[in-house]
């Protein structure tokens, strides 16, 4: 079983409409340029096609991995996206929430 199987598999099974690397249309064709910028361009998960989510193994999150996923969320115009990383020793540790400010003219 690949990371993409073994991510989605149990969203299937709940019923929840997890999607595994699976970028919407709306990603794809209103902000490739921005998502490729940010690596290669495709989402760990969207959760009911709500919810980005990046998962990450590595020793300590960099600056760059929160860009990423808030490269993700302008891409796809959503607000709130998680960044999780599977190397901690307790999983609390490892989750951050990534919000999309507004920008005030």
């Amino acid at each position: 079983m690949n990371r993409q199987d073994a991510t989605g598999a149990p969203f299937k099974e709940m019923g929840t409409g997890g999607q595994v690397k699976e970028p919407s249309p709306e990603v794809n064709s209103l902000a490739r340029s921005v998502i490729d910028a940010a690596g290669e361009g495709r989402l760990d998960l969207l959760i009911v096609g709500k919810l980005p989510v990046e998962l990450k193994a590595v020793e300590a999150l960099a600056p760059i991995h929160k860009a990423q996923v808030i490269s993700y969320l302008k891409a796809t115009g959503l607000q709130l996206g998680l960044l999780i990383n599977f190397n901690v020793a307790v999983l609390r540790a490892g989750v951050q929430r990534v919000v999309l400010s507004l920008s005030r003219d």
